[in-house]
């Protein structure tokens, strides 16, 4: 058991994979920090492991929702609230990450593809702590959020792959309107 781990996803949105990884990074450690990435457009960069994840179809939502879906979905599984902590984190700029997250903890990751591999490369080439929790193919990978995202928009059920505080948040941001205005682009 570690002290203090850290675990870092976008979140766009947080369905119930995301939550099984955070779960497992927080059965790893007394404190979790979760770092949300892509916290705001001068904080992000596109990267050709994963040029989509810089879309503003992938980014439908603000860093402070994110935060708010991120602890509820933590306290509705009963993480008390001082055994996390939420924060941003620009994964693209390692530069900064001792700014945001502890340098000294253990940064728990997934990998499932070739984004997957190079966050490992960000990770070690700053010389930190990286504890692969597990690598899966990406036929395996599970459920993405940019799946969950299309199948919102185009009136698909998707409230069964997410936290039921997230299908509550979700519906009162009315992210759904909000997607199908980004789908459309300008």
């Amino acid at each position: 058991m570690h002290s203090i781990g850290v675990i870092h996803g976008r979140f766009q949105v947080l369905h119930n994979d995301h939550l099984r990884y955070l779960l497992a990074g927080k059965a790893r450690c007394d404190h979790l920090v979760v770092g949300i990435t892509n916290p705001d457009p001068i904080l992000s960069r596109e990267d050709q492991a994963d040029p989509i994840r810089s879309t503003l179809f992938a980014n439908p939502l603000t860093y402070f929702e994110r935060y708010t879906m991120v602890k509820a979905a933590l306290i509705e599984e009963r993480v008390v609230g001082h055994a996390f902590s939420v924060v941003p984190f620009p994964i693209n700029l390692p530069e900064l990450y001792r700014y945001y997250v502890p340098m000294e903890a253990v940064f728990f990751i997934t990998i499932c593809d070739e984004w997957g591999d190079r966050k490992y490369e960000l990770l070690t080439g700053q010389g930190l702590d990286v504890e692969v929790m597990w690598r899966r193919t990406p036929d395996t990978k599970g459920l993405t959020g940019s799946e969950i995202r299309h199948r919102m928009v185009r009136g698909e059920p998707w409230e069964n792959l997410m936290p039921p505080s997230t299908v509550r948040l979700l519906a009162k941001w009315k992210i759904i309107d909000r997607l199908r205005e980004l789908n459309r682009g300008p």
